[in-house]
């Protein structure tokens, strides 16, 4: 079985408007997919291309700055700003040493206050906008409410795939947190060579429900890892997002559904040049959520915490040289 064969295409819009064979038939090939690989392709979606080209574009302004353009506004993974070049490892959430992932972004978090100051400080801090780039906050916050109300509809067909009420999930994402990155993979002429066992983004699963990935085809992309096939490049469409499921969801369904471990390959020496940006959206639940027996961000918070490699002026995070 390929690749493509394990990560099914799903038409949302044909989801939301059948009848109730087709419904039940998209709701088993989900449950499928998720079974496996914990990724689909998702069309019908209605988010439009020229969005999502326009945040790329002020995006890649920024990112092109010179660094010391950029580190005013550099934080540690998970607050709100720039992470630069070696601020993460994402293998480390799964107690691997390796080196820093070859990417910077530019981060953004849920900032709707709550109400309750202690919840507030920690997860609905106020995200920071880039100075040199003005347009960037209207497009972003377009995009972010699309991807808020689209991932509420993921919700749903997922809740139908495991046969619960619709509401099952989005009854814990009244007031949810999310994460948004922004991020820049640049070749080889910025990041130089890699070294051994270096990713882009380094073998890892997600931390949260769902998430919500626009991103580009490269030869140094998006690769997937099943029991299987191994690691294998994921399918692209340029019309479907790349959905996959992390760690709280998996959880939710005592396991029936595998958490898409995942990695973005190094930029390829064959065309050391490659430029790549991916728009990925981290969607959540409610703060204090118990998922099976589990605080949903407890859980978030540390895996966060696990990833950080450098602080924001470069020294070393409890991160760097953790594994022997």
């Amino acid at each position: 079985m390929s690749s493509a064969s394990r990560i099914p295409a799903v038409d949302l819009a044909a989801w939301l408007s059948g009848d109730a064979e087709a419904r039940a038939r998209t709701a088993r090939t989900v449950d499928e997919a998720l079974r496996t690989a914990g990724f689909l392709l998702v069309t019908g979606h209605g988010v439009e291309p020229a969005l999502r080209t326009a945040i790329r574009e002020s995006a890649r302004a920024f990112f092109h700055l010179p660094g010391d353009a950029k580190r005013p506004y550099a934080v540690r993974v998970g607050e709100r700003g720039w992470l630069g070049p070696g601020a993460e490892a994402n293998s480390y959430a799964e107690g691997t040493a390796a080196p820093p992932d070859l990417k910077e972004s530019l981060s953004f978090a849920a900032d709707e206050p709550t109400g309750d100051a202690a919840v507030d400080a920690e997860w609905f801090a106020p995200n920071t906008w880039p100075d040199q780039t003005p347009e960037l906050r209207a497009l972003v916050e377009t995009y972010l409410r699309r991807m808020r109300a689209l991932s509420d509809r993921l919700l749903e067909l997922l809740a139908a795939a495991l046969g619960e009420p619709a509401d099952f999930f989005t009854r814990h994402t009244g007031h949810p947190t999310w994460g948004f990155n922004i991020n820049w993979y640049p070749g080889r002429e910025t990041v130089g060579e890699p070294e051994p066992g270096q990713f882009r983004i380094g073998p890892h699963t997600d931390f949260g429900t769902v998430t919500v990935l626009d991103r580009q085809a490269g030869r140094g992309g998006l690769q997937v890892f099943t029991d299987e096939g191994g690691w294998e490049d994921a399918p692209f469409d340029a019309a479907a997002f790349t959905v996959n499921i992390g760690d709280l969801m998996a959880r939710w369904t005592s396991g029936r559904w595998q958490s898409g471990r995942h990695r973005v390959l190094p930029p390829p020496a064959e065309e050391p040049a490659e430029e790549l940006m991916s728009l990925v959206y981290f969607y959540e639940c409610d703060p204090g959520t118990d998922v099976r027996g589990v605080d949903s961000h407890v859980y978030l918070r540390g895996q966060l915490d696990a990833i950080a490699v450098a602080e924001p002026d470069g020294d070393p995070a409890h991160g760097e040289g953790r594994f022997p």
